[in-house]
């Protein structure tokens, strides 16, 4: 009776956890999560004596599954952000960090807009503007930012960028509306200007089949 007692306390633990982890909106959590329930089912087939089973959901259902869980989270969850590289006649004072190159507190914005969505802030940099353009069209990073003088320069438009005293002002650009949602209204309008673009789309040509008229009798 103690024996069936115990049995049925760790089988209820299954759809307890399981329901945790329906409900976890932290994807790291609920990494942790789904280990406990597949060590809780492993348990419980153990218990049952199927030991081919236990060790099946151990390898397989528990350990592979939550490393390419962790794996795409870590690859997915991220918010890749091109920049550009310093100059070379800057290259001797630049700073050591990508980080460094752009406004602490705009940094922290970002990072803080972002971590409320498990988001974090992955910075990338290319050469030149149409290197950093081309890969936003190209869908290499989610967003580009740049200076606003960098981007009235070298742009073909301007939106109304603007420097406010001593702080300069960025301009970020967006090609997936949901981050630019996210990011809209957390920063200081004097710090950054957001717009969202959409990646340049192939025009598919159609040919129209022209049909060859058929010469009919007249009788």
């Amino acid at each position: 009776m103690t024996e069936d007692f115990y049995i049925l306390a760790i089988a209820a633990l299954l759809p307890l956890t399981a329901c945790m982890l329906v409900f976890q909106a932290n994807p790291y959590h609920a990494l942790v999560i789904r280990g406990i329930v597949g060590a809780i089912a492993a348990l419980v087939y153990t218990l049952f004596g199927a030991a081919d089973v236990a060790l099946t959901e151990a390898l397989v259902g528990t350990m592979l599954s939550i490393t390419l869980y962790a794996v795409a989270v870590r690859s997915s969850m991220s918010m890749r952000l091109g920049i550009l590289e310093p100059d070379s006649q800057e290259s001797d004072c630049a700073a050591d960090t990508l980080g460094d190159r752009l406004d602490p507190e705009l940094l922290s914005g970002l990072r803080k807009a972002l971590s409320n969505y498990h988001l974090r802030l992955e910075l990338v940099e290319y050469a030149s503007l149409p290197a950093l353009q081309a890969a936003l069209m190209a869908k290499e990073v989610h967003s580009i930012c740049l200076l606003a003088e960098q981007f009235s320069n070298g742009a073909s438009y301007h939106n109304g960028l603007h420097t406010t005293g001593d702080r300069p002002t960025y301009q970020i650009q967006t090609r997936v509306q949901r981050l630019y949602e996210i990011l809209q209204g957390k920063l200081e309008p004097n710090l950054a200007n957001f717009s969202y673009v959409q990646p340049a789309i192939g025009q598919v040509s159609v040919k129209k089949k022209t049909e060859t008229p058929v010469p009919v009798e007249v009788k």
